[in-house]
This record gives C-alpha cells, sequence and structure tokens, in this order.
C-alpha cells in the first residue's frame, strides 16, 4: 500500500528540485499521506521538519528520508489540539532547521463512534481540536512569520467529506468543511505573498484503510471516474503544486484529489 521512499524519491527528482533552499514542516507526517508529503518535499528539495505525537515514528522516516535525499530532516514530537505547544513548535524548527517557508497541515483524526446521539463531548471537542484548532493556531503563527519574511505557502489536508458527509464521520466532515473556511480567511489575510491553499482528499490506501471492508469499497469505487481508491504517493504532486513555484497565482483553493468521487453520482 505504501511504496518504498526510494522510489518516491526517484520519481520526485524527475521533475528536479523547485523547493532547494526551502524548509516545510508536516504535521502528521510520520505516516499516511503526510508521510507521502514529507518524502516528497525532501525529494524536491527541501529540508523538512517531520512533526506527530509519537517521537520515535518521526525520527524512524527523518533518519530515513536524510539517508535517501542528503536533506536535513528533523523529528519533532507535538500534538496539534495543544493551543501553547504549537508556537513553540515553529520557534524549534527555526532553532534548530530554519523558518518554515512551507506549512502543511495534514494531521487530523475521525474515530469511531456508535451512533450521532452517543458522541460525547470528549470525542467532539477532540476531532475539532486535531482537525481544526490546531490548524487555525499554526497558520495564524507561521502564517504571520512568513509575512514578515516576505513569502511562504501553506496547505491544508481537508477531506470531501466536507462536502458529502454522512453520519458515520459528522464531527470530522463539519471540521473539514470548517478548515475549508479557513484557507480562504488566511488567503485573504495574509495575501499577497503567502499562499493558502486545501487538497480535498478522497479515499486513500493509508494505514485506516485496513479497517476498511474493502470488497464493499471496490463496489463503491466502481462507480467513480477513477474505477479505485488512492495510493498514498498520490498525493505528492497535488501537494508540489499547490506549494511550489508554477501555482504562483493560486491561492485560497479546494482541490480535489479523490479520484473524482466527488464528481461522482
Amino acid at each position: 500500500m505504501i511504496g518504498s521512499i526510494t522510489e518516491t524519491v526517484a520519481a520526485v527528482r524527475e521533475s528536479g528540485q523547485p523547493f532547494a533552499g526551502r524548509t516545510a514542516l508536516v504535521t502528521g507526517g510520520s505516516r499516511g499521506l503526510g508521510r507521502e508529503i514529507a518524502i516528497a518535499f525532501a525529494a524536491a528539495g527541501a529540508d523538512v521538519a517531520v512533526v506527530s505525537r509519537k517521537l520515535e515514528s518521526c525520527a524512524a522516516l527523518a533518519g530515513e528520508l536524510a539517508d535517501a535525499t542528503g536533506r536535513r530532516v528533523n523529528a519533532y514530537a507535538a500534538h496539534v489540539g495543544d493551543w501553547d505547544r504549537l508556537p513553540e513548535l515553529l520557534d524549534e524548527v527555526e532553532e534548530s532547521l530554519a523558518p518554515v517557508d512551507v506549512l502543511v497541515n495534514n494531521a487530523g483524526i475521525a474515530p469511531l463512534y456508535p451512533s450521532l446521539d452517543e458522541v460525547s463531548e470528549a470525542l467532539f471537542d477532540k476531532v475539532i481540536a486535531v482537525n481544526l484548532k490546531g490548524p487555525f493556531r499554526l497558520m495564524a503563527a507561521a502564517g504571520k512569520r512568513m509575512a514578515a519574511r516576505g513569502g511562504g505557502a501553506m496547505l491544508n489536508i481537508s477531506s470531501m467529506a466536507s462536502g458529502r458527509p454522512t453520519a458515520s464521520d459528522l464531527p470530522y466532515a463539519a471540521a473539514k468543511a470548517a478548515l475549508n473556511t479557513l484557507t480562504a480567511g488566511f488567503a485573504q489575510e495574509y495575501g499577497p505573498d503567502v499562499r493558502v491553499n486545501t487538497i480535498l482528499a478522497g479515499p486513500f490506501l493509508t494505514d485506516i484503510s485496513k479497517a476498511w471492508d474493502m470488497e464493499a469499497v471496490g463496489e463503491m469505487a466502481g462507480q467513480w471516474p477513477s474505477r479505485r481508491v488512492g495510493r498514498p504517493e498520490e498525493i505528492a504532486g497535488a501537494a508540489l503544486y499547490l506549494c511550489g513555484p508554477h501555482a504562483t497565482y493560486t491561492t485560497g483553493a479546494l482541490l480535489a484529489v479523490d479520484g473524482g468521487r466527488l464528481a461522482a453520482p
């Protein structure tokens, strides 16, 4: 399900290293889509801060990725729902790596629950903290610093659920819909020098897919233009584009990377 670092690095490097001299911070960067985005940025020439709650998993990826790319890749432990921790995180990255030029808000959670009337306040607050409050705090802090330095790019990883919510993911979908709104607001606030965009991600074969009923998913995917779910590395191209030099007139945008699911009947 997850491609090797070597394969991804080779594929990205075919298009050059447009992020040379830049520093990218990726939350939820040790696994899933965040892992692939971190690999892609390092392969494209960036130094990378890999962030998640578990330092060990970040450090394991950081070491392997640094060896594969020759870039500086550092690991940092942070819970994005911790309001006071996030400015400290930016300070740590600046001190040990460099000021952040690219911020990727990828960390997210979508815990299961029996029914909507059984969603606890603790679950609801946790979903909002990770999927919405953390990105708001990081964009507010990082965007101000980027604007003061003359530019940067911020990217949010949202979900197609923000436009097609179901009863099984409603708190998550609501948080992601609000994240889409933050994209427009922060693009306006920190433009023109700081660009802010969002990827509406569809289903990908990440760790979470291990719990899926793959037969049911396959039947559903058969109605999409792609006729399948995504491979994790297929998020990389959109991330590199939206944060890179070929998207200088793209900000406040919501880009669906979902195999056409949003367009399906």
